[in-house]
């Protein structure tokens, strides 16, 4: 009877327990309601905080009205957060399960059950954490098959930004050592070897097992600063992100820390008062699942906004931070911020009235990227020999009627070195090889919709209050860019002009707005000299004037098709091999500047000036550079890796000494006295250092014998010539934004256009008039014939309708072709305005007609007459 009775006994008090954890459990999930809503944003639950109407309580008003809730049985939102009781209904335990258990068995339960009890204490006490932590509380989540305690823990500490900073710490011993970071491993660590560090170190001490020295990239960045361990962190993430629950709690802390954030940064100095704040936004960047759509409505955008806030001193750590990381993490973080753009740009309809660059999301994402940017600058090959030189400043007379000639000064404004270069101490330019492409940067979609008229107006007149993507150059491709560049260069005319008419005004002599030529076709070079270095010399400024040129004894009027057929025959004529200034290499099909040209300095300048006024004046020229002319034009010496594109058989034979592993002096026996025979064929001996003849080139010295060597050839040799052609250069874009937008290869391009030619786009883009149509007869069977032209002919075609026989930036469907009616069928040739790309044809009878008259024309097409 006893057994019986206490076994109704037992069986009382574990229905009363059950009772009261579920009564708790309600409880507590009416309170989550409360504060933290359901994560539904359209809920429709009066008492729940997600719904749009739902008025904010503080913490003891929303316990009150859980209880009221709780006793009034109120609606529970179904979604998150959904608290499942720890009592022993969370393991679906009936009373039927002590009907066979003594009193032992029941204590040993309730021992369970207060344990649990405590771990929920425990974990309510969690201040910040660490990847043991995080292990333990997931270990008690599966061990009962609850993760609400994990949920609940990771929702407050991503939350606010003290618990955050404070998580995931570095052990101490590692704070030091470079080789501990992110992606270093031994092979990394020397991926730079036989380059020059931004800043040297005096680190020296091992200090882990790898046995690597310690090599700081940057005077900003202090290894001792980086307290947040990112290893650990990633494998945290791995962790939490299998589970959907505990990744909704991410991305509704990040959307309550990112505002927060942004406030403590912009009002409160939080990153001045402790340098460790940078830990939030480490970790946070870590998060793979960044990109996906949950985080780009509203978390990502919030948390852009935030780190826009930093401080340029703390961007460079980030950058520095970032450079150590591996080519698929740069990638990851690239993709999130180019989805996020992307994201904004096909979900707006933007227009001149709404413009992206109005949009503070697109805006603060196109910021973070450039983070990146730099990042995959920073971490790839790098190379800090400069040649720069300050650009000569003509000083102005200061006199009476100085203050009404002097130039408006609105459109220099805007920055021509951005801010994090000059925090960093590195240029864009010193990287030789980043780590990932730089076509994963540019953002097509954001290149459709851009106005650039408008970007550019804030570019150079309102920068500090409207944002351009102008600043963001990796962002736009070169066809996007040089139509920046080409508002940058009319504006300039345009002030050009008129200075010129307040000259006119002010002291009554007669100056010409433009700069005009007039030469010969048979002395061109000698013409064009002559009044260029006059120019030059007199009044430089005048080469920023619209170039008007005549030649001598013809009709034609240059509206931009005269003054292509200029730079052409110039190039022509300079780059003809009988004259000697360049050397041409049969295997590169390249030209390279001659050490023992017998041509003065003038003529260098002259065909220097020739391509600063091609790019000034929008015009293609038929150049063939290598590309490290353009990295020494940008300010660069050549390097040992631009000998791969200029001097091919040399490079591989210095790599073939660098990579020898034998006897070098016994086998090659090789000196630092170099020989080579010049343009005529005459040898040139030359010493590399002092008594070269008799110093043998070893296995010690081979690294300075490939690098003398290389610094004689690109630039030692050539230095007076390239001095020159760079001097005239400079003369036409040296208050250009031409260096701050541009790439050494994006440059080449801007030059030379590109020379794959899609007829196909060009046939897309072609507008028609006077009476032809796309469906016309004559218009069909041209383009028949087009196509079906050799491509020499096609160059020819090109040549005769726009003045050059190469595509510009962005190919052939960038230029806007008019095929125009001239007149009925006759035996006239057809005609063009290379200046307007405008194609004057007969309505030609036949098609064979058609091709027989169209050949004649593309074939003698040179000079120009009124017709």
């Amino acid at each position: 009877m006893r057994n019986w009775r206490n076994s109704i006994v037992t069986e009382f008090c574990a229905l009363k327990i059950m009772k009261r954890e579920a009564a708790k459990e309600l409880i507590e999930r009416y309170y989550l309601q409360l504060t933290q809503g359901c994560g539904n944003e359209f809920c429709a639950n009066e008492n729940c905080a997600s719904c749009p109407g739902f008025k904010q309580l503080d913490n003891n008003q929303a316990a009150a009205r859980a209880l009221e809730l709780y006793r009034t049985r109120a609606k529970l939102c179904t979604a998150w957060p959904t608290k499942k009781p720890r009592s022993l209904l969370s393991q679906k335990v009936s009373p039927d399960k002590f009907k066979h258990k003594n009193s032992k068995a029941v204590r040993s339960d309730l021992d369970v059950i207060c344990s649990k009890k405590q771990h929920k204490n425990n974990f309510q006490s969690i201040t910040y954490l660490t990847e043991e932590k995080v292990d333990e509380i997931l270990s008690v989540c599966n061990e009962t098959g609850d993760f609400s305690p994990l949920v609940h823990v990771i929702g407050r500490i991503f939350s606010h930004s003290e618990t955050l900073v404070k998580s995931f710490r570095k052990p101490e011993i590692k704070r030091n050592c470079l080789s501990c970071l992110p992606g270093n491993t031994p092979d990394n660590l020397e991926k730079s070897a036989g380059m020059q560090t931004i800043m040297e170190c005096d680190h020296s001490a091992p200090c882990c097992s790898q046995q690597k020295l310690c090599d700081c990239v940057g005077q900003s960045f202090n290894l001792e600063e980086l307290t947040v361990d990112v290893k650990s962190v990633r494998r945290v993430y791995k962790k939490l992100l299998s589970h959907n629950r505990i990744e909704t709690a991410l991305i509704n802390a990040l959307m309550y820390l990112s505002p927060d954030v942004e406030c403590e940064l912009s009002y409160h100095n939080a990153y001045t008062k402790d340098s460790n704040y940078l830990n939030l936004f480490i970790i946070v960047m870590e998060n793979h699942n960044l990109h996906s759509p949950e985080y780009l409505e509203g978390a990502l955008p919030m948390f852009c906004k935030a780190m826009c806030k930093l401080p340029l001193s703390a961007q460079a750590k980030l950058i520095h931070l970032w450079s150590t990381y591996t080519s698929s993490d740069i990638r990851r973080m690239v993709e999130v911020f180019q989805q996020l753009i992307t994201f904004k740009v096909i979900s707006n309809d933007y227009s001149c009235r709404n413009l992206v660059n109005e949009d503070d999301t697109a805006v603060a994402a196109a910021k973070c990227l450039k983070l990146v940017y730099y990042a995959n600058l920073l971490g790839g090959l790098l190379t800090t020999e400069n040649e720069d030189e300050e650009l000569p400043q003509d000083n102005i007379e200061a006199n009476l009627h100085q203050s009404i000639l002097i130039e408006d000064t609105r459109y220099k404004k805007g920055p021509r070195v951005d801010p994090l270069e000059k925090e960093l101490n590195f240029k864009a330019i010193d990287c030789c090889r980043p780590v990932i492409s730089y076509d994963e940067f540019v953002n097509e979609s954001l290149n459709n919709i851009l106005a650039m008229d408008k970007d550019y107006i804030f570019f150079k007149v309102d920068s500090e209050k409207k944002f351009s993507f102008l600043t963001c150059p990796f962002l736009l491709t070169p066809y996007t860019k040089s139509q920046g560049l080409y508002y940058d260069n009319r504006i300039r005319m345009f002030s050009e002009r008129r200075i010129t008419v307040l000259h006119n005004l002010v002291q009554g002599q007669q100056v010409q707005p433009y700069l005009r030529l007039k030469v010969r076709r048979d002395h061109i070079i000698d013409d064009a000299l002559v009044r260029l270095e006059m120019i030059a010399t007199e009044n430089p400024s005048d080469l920023k004037k619209q170039l008007y040129v005549e030649f001598e004894g013809e009709q034609g009027v240059d509206e931009g098709g005269v003054s292509k057929e200029f730079f052409q025959l110039v190039v022509e004529e300079i780059f003809n091999p009988d004259i000697g200034m360049f050397a041409y290499d049969n295997q590169t099909k390249l030209f390279w500047f001659n050490p023992t040209s017998f041509e003065n300095d003038g003529q260098f300048t002259l065909i220097g000036i020739v391509l600063g006024l091609a790019i000034y004046n929008h015009c293609i020229l038929d150049v063939h550079f290598p590309m490290v002319v353009y990295r020494k034009l940008m300010g660069k010496k050549g390097t040992l890796e631009d000998l791969a594109d200029s001097h091919p058989i040399l490079y591989r034979s210095l790599k073939d000494i660098l990579e020898y592993e034998g006897n070098l002096e016994e086998d090659m026996m090789i000196t630092f006295q170099i020989s080579y025979s010049d343009l005529f064929g005459v040898p040139v001996i030359h010493n590399l250092k002092e008594n070269s003849a008799d110093i043998p080139v070893t296995n010690q010295n081979k690294k300075e014998f490939v690098q003398l060597y290389t610094n004689y050839i690109l630039n030692q040799s050539v230095e007076k010539q390239f001095q020159a052609f760079s001097r005239g250069f400079q003369m036409v874009i040296n208050e250009s934004p031409l260096r701050y937008l541009f790439r050494p290869e994006e440059i080449e391009q801007l030059i030379c256009g590109s020379r794959n030619l899609d007829f196909h786009a060009l046939e897309e883009a072609t507008e028609y008039d006077g009476g032809f149509t796309k469906e016309s007869r004559i218009v069909r069977d041209f383009w028949g014939i087009t196509h079906s032209l050799p491509e020499e002919q096609k160059r020819q075609f090109l040549q005769f309708t726009t003045g050059s026989d190469r595509a510009p930036v962005g190919g052939l469907g960038k230029i806007k072709l008019i095929i125009t009616k001239n007149g009925p069928d006759s035996d006239r040739l057809p005609t063009t305005h290379t200046c307007f790309n405008v194609l004057l044809l007969p309505d030609y009878s036949s098609k064979d007609k058609l091709k027989e008259r169209l050949l004649k024309a593309i074939t003698y097409s040179k000079g120009f007459g009124m017709l």
